[in-house]
């Protein structure tokens, strides 16, 4: 089964840091960016951070200086890195992109399971 496993999350104060990881599992990722989203209680889902294939990133205004995207293409694997964490930033976290089994396979657009992020003041 192809899809998107997330580890990382839980419970920190604010200030601290968090490192989400985001696999796929049974496949590869496509060269299509891959993003992190995130949503609050009662809010839309929202865009936190894109990563290209080749590693340029775009961040939401909101988390711009604090958060970094990466990938390895290697591992198919793409992370997020939150520093100096903030209540408001409290959410369940997912990872959004396209995998594929590979070259002339059926491309599969996945989301996450999601994982829970909580930061305290």
């Amino acid at each position: 089964q192809v899809q998107l496993v997330e580890s990382g999350g839980g419970l920190v104060q604010a200030g601290g840091s968090l490192r989400l990881s985001c696999a796929a599992s049974g496949g590869i990722f496509s060269s299509n960016p891959m993003g992190w989203y995130r949503q609050a209680p009662g809010k839309q889902r929202e865009l936190v951070a894109v990563v290209t294939r080749g590693g340029s990133a775009n961040y939401a205004d909101s988390v711009k200086g604090r958060f970094t995207i990466s990938r390895d293409n290697a591992k198919n694997t793409v992370y997020l890195q939150m520093n100096s964490l903030k209540p408001e930033d409290t959410a369940v976290y997912y990872c959004n992109g396209q995998v594929t089994r590979g070259v002339g396979y059926r491309v599969y657009d996945l989301w996450g399971q999601g994982t829970q992020v909580t930061v305290s003041s």
